[in-house]
């Protein structure tokens, strides 16, 4: 039976210069043969720098977001072929911050997730609920409505991976308890069973974003249904993103099922 390979994945969101382009040369060196998949996903600038320095090690790439046009008239925007380019292998869509900050809706990721899968991208849907949303009981209701809106049609194991962002654990220190994030997971596994099929949904890796360290790591990846993690700030420095990936490498691969 096919098993998701687990994966750790690193979203430098607005930060890093060409200097701290070290702290990947350090993730490299302390992990030459990982048994997790390793993304790192900088911003745009670093991303063909990041791409080259890291060469053959198996350390892939990503973008942060991308349009929803091909190309075109759009100052400022990164579309999906810019990406590529530029060495990225994955791009991360629907993020919470784009969300909120630039008033995102699940139509807008889903056009954005259709071109990124057409120009060859892997894309890593985010979903997740506010504070006020989990106080009032309507967190599934809000996963699964953007599960619903975010996700195109013809998404695979391949090039599909979505990750479970609770919006106030994000950068609070706050964490969901265990029991919280199986449910969310659960959820997100039954859904995809029924809209892609169950062959295709035990595919798809789910990941767990939000204030995920090296001191709860273990903790959060003995969940059902938890598959990697998305980390934020704990990925910018080799030291912090380290130890997440050995407890990931210790939790072994998922047996879909």
């Amino acid at each position: 039976m096919t098993r998701r390979r687990r994966l750790a994945a690193g979203n430098w969101k607005m930060n890093g210069t060409s200097a701290e382009l070290a702290e990947i040369s350090a993730v490299i060196t302390a992990h030459p043969a990982p048994d997790c998949e390793i993304l790192i996903c900088p911003p745009a600038t670093l991303l063909e720098r990041m791409s080259r320095d890291i060469g053959e090690a198996p350390i892939a790439v990503g973008g942060q977001d991308c349009h929803r046009e091909e190309a075109g008239a759009h100052t400022g925007d990164v579309s999906a072929a810019m990406l590529v380019d530029a060495g990225a292998a994955y791009v991360i869509l629907g993020h919470s911050e784009r969300r909120q900050d630039h008033g995102e809706t699940n139509d807008d990721v889903r056009a954005k997730a259709r071109t990124a899968l057409a120009t060859g991208l892997r894309v890593v849907i985010c979903v997740g609920e506010t504070l006020t949303e989990r106080e009032a009981s309507n967190t599934l209701d809000i996963i699964g409505g953007q599960l619903a809106g975010s996700i195109p049609d013809l998404v695979t194991g391949e090039n599909l991976v979505l990750a479970y962002e609770p919006v106030w654990a994000i950068g609070t220190g706050k964490v969901p308890t265990t029991d919280q994030i199986g449910e969310v997971h659960d959820f997100i596994r039954l859904q995809l069973e029924k809209r892609l099929g169950e062959g295709v949904a035990l595919s798809v890796r789910i990941l767990y974003g939000g204030s995920v360290k090296a001191s709860n790591a273990a903790e959060i990846f003995a969940v059902s249904n938890v598959d990697g993690a998305l980390v934020g700030g704990a990925s910018l420095k080799a030291a912090d993103f380290a130890p997440i990936i050995v407890a990931l490498d210790a939790a072994g691969q998922r047996v879909p099922g």
